[in-house]
């Protein structure tokens, strides 16, 4: 599966946050770059677990890598925008939050 699938799928899941980067037409960009940070923090996961556990299979590493990518990445995304706030916000929190994660590997 490729990261943007299951970007867009995370996002849909969340149907507030969803709507609204869909109405503001900001759906494709957050989708996209969503999509570059999993396959960075992917990447430094694997790197980090290959370094932790050199005797094990890299489809494992793989797999075990991209389900913590996922956890990072789910973890951080709002789920609902402040209803207070007019301009609605970007997911910048979250993308701040996973560049500092991957940008160091």
């Amino acid at each position: 599966m490729e990261y943007k699938t299951m970007v867009l799928e995370l996002l849909m899941e969340r149907t507030e946050l969803y709507e609204q980067l869909r109405l503001t037409r900001r759906l494709l960009p957050a989708m996209e770059t969503f999509a570059r940070e999993l396959k960075a923090s992917h990447e430094t996961w694997q790197q980090t677990l290959s370094a932790a556990k050199p005797d094990s299979q890299p489809i494992q590493i793989a797999s075990e890598a991209l389900e913590l990518a996922l956890k990072d990445l789910v973890d951080h995304l709002p789920t609902v925008f402040p209803s207070d706030v007019e301009e609605p916000l970007l997911v910048d929190t979250a993308m701040a939050f996973i560049r500092s994660h991957t940008s160091s590997g």
